[in-house]
Parts: structure tokens; C-alpha cells; sequence
């Protein structure tokens, strides 16, 4: 298991949308397996779940990316890869878990 937490500034929507984007682009074996979105007064929350297939683990690599828009207009970040290890007892080469968080990690980086 690999995260990453951030506190951001910017669009709500516009951030989703490129992580969506970026994410999908990353790697042509990765799918969006399920979306929610909810809201409360001025926060709200979208929940993707993204896959795709590992080539350094041999299996698939799930992640979760969690946008929480405040109240005071940041947004909060969290993101979490599972499923990308190998063993039956013990985590071995988590490879395919970091290597998942990195594409995010990129498409956050762009402008």
C-alpha cells in the first residue's frame, strides 16, 4: 500500500477532471471502476477508484483518490494504491503500488 495526502488550491471540478484525465492517460490498461460524489452546504466530496494492470507486480493495481473540497475553498487530497504486492503472508514488491501513485503524482505536477 502506497499514499499520498495533499492540501490543494485551485478548481474542484477542474481538478477532477484532470486527475480523470491524467489518470486514464497514464496507462492503457487503466480503467475508472467507480466514481461517488456527494456534498454538504459548501463541501463536497468525490471519491474515484481507478485499476490497471501491473506489468512489475503480474496483477492489478487498484487506486483510490479522494477530493474533499472545504469550506474555506482549499481542497484536500488523499490517495491510496492496493493490491499491487506479492506473497501470501507478507508484502513483497509493492513496485506496482508506488509506481500507480507516481502517474498521479505527475499529473498533479503539471500546470
Amino acid at each position: 500500500m502506497a499514499k499520498l495526502e495533499m492540501l490543494l488550491d485551485g478548481d474542484f471540478d477542474a481538478l477532477l477532471r484532470k486527475i480523470e484525465t491524467g489518470v486514464m492517460n497514464g496507462s492503457f490498461t487503466a480503467e475508472l471502476e467507480d466514481a461517488s460524489d456527494f456534498s454538504c452546504g459548501a463541501s463536497r466530496c468525490s471519491v474515484r477508484v481507478f485499476e490497471r494492470f501491473s506489468y512489475s507486480g503480474g496483477n492489478r493495481v487498484s487506486m483510490n483518490v479522494t477530493l474533499f473540497g472545504r469550506e474555506d475553498g482549499r481542497i484536500q487530497l488523499s490517495a491510496i494504491t492496493a493490491g499491487g504486492s506479492q506473497g501470501v503472508f507478507f508484502k513483497l514488491n509493492t513496485l506496482g503500488e508506488e509506481s500507480f501513485l507516481d502517474t498521479l503524482r505527475e499529473v498533479l505536477a503539471r500546470p
